[in-house]
């Protein structure tokens, strides 16, 4: 079964000037779909590929399809962790963040620091490992899935594609934008029952 652009769980111009209805017509479809299309391409080509899920991908194989596959799962599950109207984290949620970071202030003061950080491409994250939460990034494709032990729980793309028509070369104002007003805090506390990998899989 061929890989699929997943749909935006919001309308394109749900949030105005912070993400532009252009920034989602090329970041989901146009680099997003093209994830998509080159993935099935390479796999259609290697029947020894064929059947496997899009997290079997990501963890079995390397080079141009680890890319592809990877980009499909992080950005499938990034759309997700975007919220066009506010939201609150769960109280659960909220004492594992005072636990690790003192405050949610905190929280995302390391969040923009890691992603303002990053060099070049790639993705900032919030992980559960081993039952306490941890800010890092991963470079390009690479993926919290690809490591058994990384519990996905929260991810930011830091690529160009994400921000550029909005924001031009300022990365930290995208950051900021989305750190303070972006965030699906719902969706980011139900990724703590360890499944948040399965939220943007999809069979082969």
């Amino acid at each position: 079964m061929p890989f699929t652009l997943p749909d935006l769980p919001y309308p394109k111009d749900a949030f105005g000037e912070l993400l532009s209805p252009e920034t989602f017509d090329y970041h989901h479809g146009k680099h997003h779909k093209a994830y998509v299309t080159k993935a099935n391409e390479l796999i259609a080509a290697d029947p020894a590929q064929q059947g496997k899920s899009l997290i079997e991908l990501i963890r079995s194989s390397s080079g141009t399809l680890f890319n592809q596959v990877g980009q499909i799962w992080n950005h499938s599950f990034y759309w997700q962790c975007l919220s066009p109207k506010p939201t609150q984290p769960s109280a659960d949620l909220q004492k594992l963040i005072d636990e690790g970071f003192g405050s949610t202030d905190a929280l995302l003061d390391a969040l923009k620091a890691e992603a303002v950080g990053h060099f070049a491409s790639g993705w900032a994250a919030l992980t559960l490992y081993d039952g306490a939460l941890e800010v890092s990034s991963y470079h390009d494709a690479d993926t919290p899935v690809a490591y058994d032990a990384v519990k996905p729980i929260f991810l930011l793309d830091v690529w160009e594609h994400a921000y550029y028509i909005d924001y031009r070369n300022a990365r930290p104002d995208y950051i900021e934008a989305v750190l303070k007003s972006a965030i699906n805090w719902e969706f980011v506390a139900q990724n703590l029952d360890g499944n948040g990998a399965a939220r943007a899989d999809q069979p082969g």
